[in-house]
């Protein structure tokens, strides 16, 4: 029988605060460069808020909703009658926990294969290179490493008047394992997370209304686009009640009663609904670190403040992932994690903040990467527009998904591309592409004139990039 191998002891050579996407990441990379290294983690499995309450989850339900609407719903179109299509909510949620569950054990296998010391509990520091453990197991112990990096990640932004209680009023974790299908469910918030589980239980039969304070929804997103996906959502019979707000919100046995009013201010009304979403944003996790008494500080943000390596305040200490500035993306973490363990090993760790993708699950979903249209007139740059729609696309045909387009942003000098936004069948998959062009300084014509596969998807982005310089050959 093999020797089993044992948990690695200190000091380290670097200790990790979070075992989430940047955490387990830095982690791994950290000992794939020979660095001795320990996790802490204080939720019991490894993943952080992406894997086990977040991404993951979000995106096998979105999967499985998707396949229930097709047999109720659109099947037929094929040829295929399925006769009266039932939901066993029951069985689509345990295929979201085995899925969850089977992701969380492989990080876990990965780090006995890197020899990493995983910890389970929540971690403090206490300065000196030192880490504090309150242990899940109980008591605590006390660890200590030549560089420790914070990746405690993200929690759900508090709204005001409206309390989780994860029953009636429930937070996107919450929202992931809801018994029933809720009647009416309000979702308080038009950003990413908010429509995707606004999906998911519109699907399932829910009526969903989205009460969205600005007056547009995704706000960081390109605002053509945006229109685009809010007048799809809309046809696929979500309601939503744009500049509005919400200033209270009551649960009883019966279901909950919100409070809301216009945005500027005016008469207030009721909205009632058996359940309520709050879906405002995220805010950096750092209570419990004691970052004070270390000599971290934060920014005006509360994010921890760290320089170009992320370095915090503090000597030895870095940050990465949601706790520092820029997107709260999982990939935008790992990246990091990446980076600062390639710095601690004494090489060149970098992230191109310019080409960093962000995605919206939704069907069609959306995808984008660098400037939006308004951030180029804001900062006074000329560029070229070239856009082609899904229903110009032959594979789009054949699968009876065209809704959406693709629209490119170069540089109307160079003619680099500046920024890509698609919205349309499988656009995370789509925007890759884009996003390998743009990291390598690609012009919109060396994309026009790469040889694409036909009947791709991936066509009308290089019939939008053609159509930067009105070229397209199918519109």
């Amino acid at each position: 029988m093999a020797k089993k191998e044992e948990t690695p002891k200190g000091p380290f050579d670097a200790i990790i605060i979070g075992g989430g996407p940047g955490g387990y990441v830095a982690a791994i990379r950290c000992a794939q460069l020979g660095l001795k290294t320990a996790c802490i983690e204080s939720r019991g499995a490894l993943g952080g808020t992406c894997l086990n309450v977040g991404c993951i989850p979000s995106k096998a339900l979105l999967n499985s909703s998707e396949k229930f609407e097709e047999a109720s719903h659109e099947l037929k179109q094929h040829g295929i009658m399925t006769g009266k299509v039932a939901l066993n909510l029951k069985a689509m949620l345990a295929r979201k926990d085995n899925v969850v569950s089977d992701l969380t054990k492989g990080i876990e296998y990965l780090f006995g294969k890197n020899k990493i010391a995983y910890i389970k509990g929540s971690g403090k520091l206490v300065g000196g290179g030192k880490v504090e453990v309150a242990l899940s197991s109980g008591g605590t112990e006390t660890i200590s490493a030549k560089n420790i990096i914070l990746a405690t990640g993200s929690e759900v932004m508090p709204l005001p008047g409206v309390e989780i209680d994860e029953k009636n009023i429930v937070s996107s974790t919450g929202a992931l394992s809801l018994k029933t299908v809720p009647k009416h469910l309000v979702v308080i918030g038009g950003g990413y997370i908010g429509l995707e589980l606004g999906s998911v239980w519109r699907r399932l039969g829910s009526k969903v209304t989205i009460i969205e304070f600005l007056d547009r929804i995704t706000p960081t997103m390109d605002l053509e686009i945006a229109k685009q996906l809010h007048k799809i959502l809309e046809k696929q019979g979500m309601t939503f009640r744009l500049s509005t707000k919400v200033t209270g919100a009551k649960a009883s046995a019966k279901g909950v009663s919100l409070t809301v009013e216009p945005a500027k201010g005016g008469k207030a009304e009721k909205i009632t609904a058996d359940v309520v979403l709050a879906s405002i944003g995220r805010r950096p996790r750092t209570q419990g670190l004691d970052l004070d008494s270390a000599g971290v500080e934060l920014d005006d943000r509360g994010r921890i403040k760290t320089d170009d390596g992320y370095k915090t305040t503090a000597t030895g200490i870095y940050a990465i992932g949601d706790v520092i500035k820029g997107p709260m993306l999982a990939h935008k973490a790992e990246e990091e994690g990446v980076a600062v363990a390639e710095i601690l090993a004494g090489q060149s760790g970098h992230v191109n903040y310019d080409v960093i993708p962000g995605i919206v699950y939704t069907w069609p979903e959306v995808a984008s990467v660098g400037k939006t249209e308004e951030e180029l007139k804001a900062d006074g740059v000329k560029y070229k527009t070239g856009k082609f729609p899904f229903t110009a696309n032959s594979r789009a045909r054949c699968t009876g998904e065209t809704e959406g387009l693709v629209k490119i942003l170069s540089d109307a000098a160079s003619d680099r591309v500046l920024g890509v936004h698609i919205i349309g069948p499988d656009a995370g998959t789509l925007i890759h592409e884009a996003v390998l062009a743009m990291e390598f300084g690609a012009s919109a014509e060396d994309i026009a004139r790469s040889c694409h596969g036909h009947p791709t998807l991936n066509e009308a982005v290089k019939e939008a990039a053609l159509n930067v310089d009105g070229r397209a050959i199918h519109i």
